[in-house]
């Protein structure tokens, strides 16, 4: 799951480093993800697993790291 996190925030997270190589705890805030890219991730994800981001998740902590994205989309996938 986090490859495939990995892989959208490439093409959709527009930031200044390969999402590919960074650790999966680090701020991507800081590595140059925008609040208009979140929203293209966002979508993004929903797309690729087939889910719909509560509002409740809609929050800037969710979108922080490869770590926390996996931790909200591996709740929110079908088991």
């Amino acid at each position: 799951m986090q490859d495939q996190i990995r892989r959208i925030l490439v093409s959709h997270g527009k930031m200044s480093v390969d999402a590919m190589s960074v650790d999966s705890s680090v701020d991507l805030y800081e590595l140059g993800l925008t609040s208009h890219a979140s929203v293209n991730v966002m979508l993004a994800l929903e797309d690729e697993f087939d889910i719909e981001f509560p509002d409740t998740d809609l929050k800037k902590s969710t979108f922080a790291t490869v770590d926390s994205l996996a931790a909200v989309v591996g709740r929110l996938v079908p088991a």
